[in-house]
């Protein structure tokens, strides 16, 4: 079986579980991004601080040049301590509270992604009595069904997210009115994990109609915010350690209808560093059922909460067995039916001990980590 290299020697002694993330994956991924909008000088890439905020990893991110993509106040707060740029910081969510606007107004960062008419005023309010202008970008639900799974699309019509498609002319009239907004562009999401460039095509046709319509209304369109969403292969991170940033970069080169000095941002965040990271664990048991093997580590859903959130899939790697090819059910230890990282996997032979590495883990893994049974949240090595 084909494993990742991974410094066994450095982790005797450490305390399981624990993330380790290979520093130079991470070079390499941006070096990739860095290659596919050469082409491009009129791309920005934001990078998605909700997929991983741990200051190593932020700073590393924000010195080779790129934006931060932030969803509250405080993701806004560690992307100015990582050294980003606050013009460079672009803020979006649906529920941005007054103390986080006023910080974004504050930081004098460069975007607030609005979701709502209602959060337009609210940041029109706020600016107006602390005199400054607020730059805005108008999200929009373009109602595209992106193939990813149900609780990670975000562009469909009548949810949370976004201005839906038709009231868009009334609310960017309305922005247009206010003396404390300063309207930018327009900002677009669909989902998460998306694998088919059928989708982001759709996506590129939906939004040249949509800039078509409003510049026969004599309405302004800006900038275009195309979001993220770019996927990763979970189940060869050895083979396919990068994510395909050249498919993804010249599918909008060639769908996306652009003005003369328009800027387009993009906004990745799992696909930059979810490869790079590992939920390192060792087995505590090997019990054996009467149908089923369970290999029982220590890592939990309190580490990685991915696979009992939505049935997500990460290559489990038995680091310390050379042993023979074997299936387990590989679960953790938390007092919950869904603490399953996988079912029927083959890992080679596992033993009381050994280190166990669940693969592709460095998006949304750390971030989302949580004390349930008063477990103590993870600690992160880098290599």
């Amino acid at each position: 079986m084909i494993k990742g290299n991974f410094p066994l020697s450095r982790f005797t002694g450490l305390r399981t579980p624990f993330y380790y993330y290979d520093l130079d994956l991470l070079d390499r991924t941006l070096d990739a991004v860095k290659a596919a909008i050469a082409p491009n000088p009129e791309y920005r890439v934001h990078y998605a601080v909700k997929a991983n905020f741990n200051p190593v990893i932020l700073s590393r991110i924000a010195a080779r040049g790129l934006g931060a993509d932030c969803v509250s106040g405080g993701e806004v707060q560690a992307a100015l301590d990582a050294g980003f740029k606050a013009s460079d910081i672009v803020f979006a969510g649906v529920g941005k509270s007054d103390a986080e606007i006023r910080l974004g107004l504050d930081a004098g960062i460069g975007r607030f992604n609005v979701e709502s008419e209602a959060e337009l005023r609210v940041i029109s309010e706020i600016a107006a009595a602390c005199g400054k202008v607020a730059p805005v970008s108008l999200r929009v639900n373009p109602d595209i069904g992106a193939h990813t799974h149900a609780g990670i699309t975000t562009g469909l019509a009548e949810n949370k997210f976004g201005i839906n498609y038709e009231q868009l002319p009334a609310v960017l009239g309305t922005a247009l009115s206010l003396p404390a907004i300063a309207y930018k562009g327009l900002h677009f999401h669909i989902g998460s994990q998306i694998l088919d460039m059928a989708d982001f095509v759709a996506l590129c046709n939906r939004v040249n109609a949509l800039t078509e319509s409003l510049r026969e209304k004599g309405l302004p369109v800006g900038d275009l915010n195309m979001g993220g969403g770019l996927g990763i292969n979970y189940r060869h991170p050895n083979h396919l350690p990068i994510a395909d940033f050249d498919a993804w970069f010249s599918t909008f080169r060639r769908f996306l209808r652009t003005q003369p000095g328009q800027t387009v941002h993009f906004e990745p965040g799992r696909s930059i560093v979810a490869p790079c990271g590992s939920l390192i664990s060792r087995v505590l048991y090997v019990k054996e059922g009467t149908v089923k093997r369970f290999a029982i580590i220590d890592g939990s859903m309190t580490e990685l909460i991915r696979p009992a959130m939505y049935h997500a899939y990460h290559r489990v790697e038995n680091l310390s067995s050379d042993g023979p090819d074997t299936v387990y059910d590989v679960v953790g230890p938390v007092c919950e039916s869904s603490d399953v990282f996988a079912r029927e996997e083959t890992l080679s032979e596992c033993r009381r001990g050994d280190f166990v590495a669940i693969r592709s883990a460095g998006a949304y893994g750390e971030s989302m980590a949580s004390r349930y049974n008063c477990h103590p949240l993870p600690e992160a090595f880098f290599g």
